[in-house]
């Protein structure tokens, strides 16, 4: 069982920055391509970046590639996600998750799922 708990969240004004870390316990994390998902009050979750097990992979979301960077440390069980000129659409609740294998967008293929951190960005 991996238990995964998101940190970082929190107020921010847009064109601002925040690190979000998603840190495992009870298994891993080496093992797992990891994911991050948001969700707006309202809106259906939506991927946001992911991650091979190894790092040298990754995937994002059109509205957020050049602006987000997922990046991970093994040793420390943590998966990061620098967020960068950040905008109001940009709120939502954060989520990592972790799945087997390759570079999925698709929420259904993550088995294991962390609480959230709520990420606001005022205009």
């Amino acid at each position: 069982q991996v238990h995964l708990v998101e940190s970082g969240g929190g107020l921010v004004q847009a064109g601002g920055s925040l690190r979000l870390s998603c840190t495992a316990s009870g298994h891993t994390l080496s093992l797992y391509t990891m994911g991050w998902f948001r969700q707006a009050p309202g809106k259906e979750r939506e991927f946001v970046a992911a991650i091979t097990w190894s790092g040298s992979n990754t995937v994002y979301a059109d509205s957020v590639k050049g602006r987000f960077t997922i990046s991970r440390d093994n040793a420390k069980n943590t998966v990061y996600l620098q967020m960068n000129s950040l905008k109001p659409e940009d709120t939502a609740v954060y989520y990592c998750a972790a799945t087997d294998g390759g570079l999925p967008k698709d929420a259904r293929v993550y088995g294991y799922w962390g609480q959230g951190t709520q990420v606001t960005v005022s205009s």
